[in-house]
């Protein structure tokens, strides 16, 4: 999925949304020009503001508009519709691996998937987008092993925080789902409840 820009994207959305604004140097660009935009920016509207979440959402995970409306679509039926949206865009075999530090972006994952260097249950996959569940294991293929996609798997993962939700052997190169991603509101730089009065309009 081609975005343009990321760093003016981010900077129109006004938060970090990729990997790579994800630094000092974003954020002293961002905090010029909050500085600069003081007492001259209009106000967003209602739709204005839900558009902008949902496009954080919708960039920060990489996928397309069709993609994040069945997800909402999906969440709409149980109960709790932010905690079921987060656990989809959570759970895809793409963010999975990036957040065990099997790749240092999500395009990345992505691509390490589609390209069929991983094994889920034992089974050769090549989906990004395949919903992982409890219990489900991830691997390398062995003849993956060597790529330099994954050179640096072992200390990528050991100098991150890797979700609770999530174990991860860096030694065998293995990652396995063990509980449920839990949301909690303000703890994204996007709000998913936002997101889901944006499609339930």
């Amino acid at each position: 999925m081609r975005i343009g820009p990321k760093y003016k994207l981010a900077r129109r959305l006004g938060a970090p949304i990729f990997e790579k604004t994800q630094s000092p140097k974003y954020a002293q660009s961002l905090a010029r020009k909050e500085k600069s935009s003081k007492g001259w920016t209009k106000p967003k509207s209602e739709y204005g503001k839900e558009l902008t979440e949902k496009q954080k959402s919708r960039f920060n995970y990489g996928i397309t508009e069709r993609q994040l409306r069945n997800y909402v679509l999906k969440s709409l039926k149980v109960a709790s519709p932010a905690q079921k949206l987060f656990s989809q865009l959570e759970t895809r075999l793409d963010n999975a691996l990036y957040r065990a530090g099997f790749a240092k972006t999500r395009g990345q994952a992505r691509q390490a998937a589609s390209h069929g260097h991983l094994m889920l249950n034992g089974k050769r996959v090549t989906i990004p987008s395949i919903a992982l569940k409890v219990g489900d294991k991830v691997s390398l293929r062995p003849t993956s092993a060597t790529s330099p996609l994954f050179a640096d798997l072992t200390e990528r993962a050991k100098s991150l925080t890797v979700p609770a939700w999530l174990e991860v052997d860096p030694e065998a190169r293995e990652l396995k789902v063990v509980g449920e991603p839990v949301y909690a509101p303000g703890g994204e730089v996007f709000d998913l409840r936002v997101v889901i009065e944006f499609y339930n309009r």
